[in-house]
């Protein structure tokens, strides 16, 4: 029996394969996609594509798991505090599927690294960064690679899950980061064909904080970020529209 065909027959997913059909699933199989940004969000959409079927990943961030991350993070606990992001969903991945191929790349996506984090040549990136200079040069980079790209907006400060909206960048409404994204975006000659997951939500301002948390610790690039109250809902219907997202382009053959 071929890797193809024991993957079909894996009873871990044939609830996708009666779903999907079994050329569908295989496709998801041989699908090597890169997710940049292993937070709330990122974590989300990586644990779904893992259990609908997505055979290679492969896993980039710099930061560790803090207690902070408890209320929205799939794969903070206690026995994860501390440890690397990538690292710990490569083993994560690895309990749900344990023929799948997943690499992690602790590292800070940016300029100078872009070349190690591209040069597997992925079928889709996942951007789940969290900084704006350095999503702004990750979705520049995506689009002069010609790679196919899924940008998540900001998740954190939302409430209302009806409110979540999948468009092109330059078609979304309301979401400050998007907009502050589309500008930079303009001015690198940067059009349409960025595809993202938004709210257009108008932002709490109440639940921004000018205050960095006791273990947040130093950031190793960028300016200090403010504290943004969130929800697990919301960072997860993020990442699993991201998934769902995802899951769609691969099966249909990049529509």
């Amino acid at each position: 029996m071929n890797e193809a065909t024991s993957f079909e027959a894996n009873d871990r997913f044939s609830r996708v394969r009666l779903l999907m059909g079994k050329d569908k699933l295989a496709r998801l199989h041989k699908a090597r996609i890169t997710v940049i940004g292993l937070g709330a969000v990122g974590a989300q959409a990586v644990e779904a594509l893992a259990r609908a079927g997505v055979g290679s990943f492969r896993l980039v961030d710099f930061d560790v798991i803090r207690s902070s991350n408890i209320n929205r993070h799939i794969w903070a606990t206690e026995a994860t505090m501390g440890r690397s992001k990538s690292a710990v969903a490569v083993e994560r991945l690895h309990l749900i599927n344990p023929k799948i191929k997943a690499e992690a790349f602790e590292l800070f996506a940016a300029q100078e690294t872009f070349n190690q984090i591209f040069d597997n040549k992925p079928d889709l990136v996942i951007d789940a960064v969290d900084s704006l200079s350095p999503k702004i040069q990750l979705l520049a980079e995506c689009y002069h690679q010609s790679l196919t790209v899924i940008s998540s907006m900001g998740a954190a400060t939302r409430t209302d899950p009806s409110k979540i909206k999948v468009a092109d960048i330059f078609e979304t409404k309301i979401c400050p980061l998007a907009a502050r994204i589309r500008r930079g975006l303009k001015e690198l000659n940067i059009g349409t064909g960025i595809t993202c997951v938004y709210s257009d939500q108008p932002q709490n301002i109440h639940a921004v904080s000018t205050e960095v948390l006791r273990d947040e610790g130093e950031y190793q690039r960028g300016r200090v970020r403010k504290t943004l109250g969130s929800l697990p809902t919301i960072t997860g219907m993020f990442g699993l529209t991201i998934a769902h997202v995802a899951i769609e382009k691969i099966c249909n053959g990049w529509e």
